[in-house]
């Protein structure tokens, strides 16, 4: 079935893309197992080899195809923004190439007399991806990269808004010498999904989603309900930042605003929420909304845009939405959206900054996934570490203080995967990622998430 991305840009039809059917899809599973029952007996140079030429043979497509336009057409991210996620998906891929050997060698045992004992990470099988459209490079890529390194075959079933993005990525690794079969376009729709999900014995051996909330219970409940899978779950956040009376105020503003409203607000680990000590409430607000004002809203072809619109009408509607409720809750605007220039189309939506905010605003408590950010004012460090728990979420918080040791001690006490300190909205592939409560199930990146696409084997060998 041959189905269309509508751009956010104009509304009108940007691309088209075929999806299996049932019979399709069962013959690319089929293909996978066949290439990774070999490529799981290949060597790890092998297997960093086709990773590295992988991104060598993306980079000459992209430049020749375009791909940084086509990701704005799909999606609505800048094209400057386009261009970066490219390069920070190469770097993920070499950062996991420089661990994989490591973290994916046996584990001796201490010696026992007699007896040779140890434990070898042995890849898991295929691999389901399941790929948001919001960052379509990077969100894949620890995945597709580490399961080839691991020794798996991966299908990359990726968001039908960025569904090209599977197709570019499976074509690279072909051209990087990987085996047919290893790495696949599985562009399928939600009934499919579900159908092999469902089927036993179980044609997939691990399901790794990254999405919405409401999408990863969806995922755990089919993959649970007829076999037993592995499933890893990266999902949304509410992601608190605390800004206290010591931090390098320069500094702060101008990554708060970026953190807020980069890449529109479109992340699941952008920053949400920003309590800032009543200290320097007063000139920590009037530099927000100066720096925000900087933003330019617009076409996302256009090189002095640094605000794209929303990846859909529904989008954009769900942030107007909770910024009304806010308004009408007490809230107030301290950046005037008409104050931007904004193109013909539902999906611009204008950067809001909302102050006299509380707790109970749907704000302030669920995933925006947009450009709006509301300040809040605390007293003490009891009240930042009570406000920034206060939720069902728990990805990333940022800390911003030049007091390492009350970090430190603030960061303690914080449920969440992540705390960064003077940084937010990042992701270092060398440091497993990780969500608490709602925000998450298992690992990606590191030497850990690399080890999450295995299963531990246990050699236990007697001497005589």
């Amino acid at each position: 079935m041959t189905e269309s991305i509508v751009s956010p840009i104009d509304g009108q039809v940007a691309f088209h893309f075929d999806t299996l059917d049932l019979g399709s899809a069962r013959a690319a599973i089929e293909r996978a197992h066949a290439a990774q029952t070999a490529w799981k007996r290949t060597s790890m140079a092998e297997r960093v080899g086709v990773c590295l030429r992988a991104m060598d043979a993306f980079a000459l497509a992209a430049n020749a195809d375009g791909y940084a336009e086509a990701i704005a057409k799909m999606m609505g991210k800048p094209v400057a923004e386009a261009r970066g996620e490219a390069k920070t998906m190469r770097a993920r891929v070499e950062a996991l190439c420089g661990l994989a050997e490591r973290a994916l060698a046996d584990e001796l045992l201490p010696e026992l007399p007699g007896f040779h004992r140890f434990i070898r990470h042995e890849p898991i099988g295929v691999v389901l991806d399941i790929a948001a459209w919001n960052y379509p490079l990077v969100v894949p890529i620890g995945v597709v990269a580490g399961g080839v390194l691991a020794g798996n075959a991966v299908l990359i079933k990726h968001s039908p808004q960025t569904a090209l993005v599977g197709r570019w990525l499976a074509e690279a690794f072909a051209s990087a010498g990987a085996p047919a079969g290893l790495v696949s376009d599985f562009m399928c729709d939600h009934a499919t999904i579900a159908e092999l999900l469902a089927t036993r014995p179980s044609l997939i051996d691990q399901v790794a989603f990254t999405g919405s909330v409401r999408g990863g219970h969806e995922v755990f409940r089919a993959a649970a309900q007829h076999n037993f899978m592995a499933v890893g779950l990266e999902l949304g956040g509410k992601d608190p930042a605390l800004v206290l009376p010591d931090c390098d105020f320069e500094f702060t503003v101008p990554n708060l605003v970026e953190g807020a409203f980069y890449n529109a607000g479109q992340s699941c680990c952008a920053v949400e929420r920003i309590y800032v000590h009543a200290d320097i409430w007063d000139r920590f607000v009037e530099a927000y909304v100066a720096e925000t004002r900087k933003l330019v809203l617009g076409n996302p072809l256009d090189a002095a845009t640094t605000l794209g619109p929303v990846v859909n009408p529904a989008a954009a509607a769900r942030v107007r939405d909770q910024v009304a409720a806010a308004l009408a809750s007490g809230a107030r605007r301290v950046v005037d959206p008409s104050s931007f220039a904004r193109p013909d189309g539902p999906c611009y939506v204008a950067p809001e900054v909302l102050v006299d905010v509380d707790p109970t605003m749907e704000l302030m408590a669920e995933e925006t996934f947009g450009p709006a950010i509301g300040l809040m004012k605390i007293r003490d460090h009891a009240e930042a570490i009570q406000r920034m728990n206060d939720s069902r979420y728990g990805l990333t918080a940022s800390l911003w203080t030049r007091d390492d040791e009350l970090a430190l001690a603030i960061a303690n006490e914080l449920d969440t995967g992540t705390v960064f300190q003077n940084r937010c909205d990042y992701l270092d592939p060398t440091m497993p990622w990780v969500g608490v409560k709602d925000s998450g199930h298992g690992v990606t990146l590191s030497h850990l998430g690399l080890r999450a696409l295995t299963r531990p084997k246990s050699f236990h060998f007697r001497r005589r």
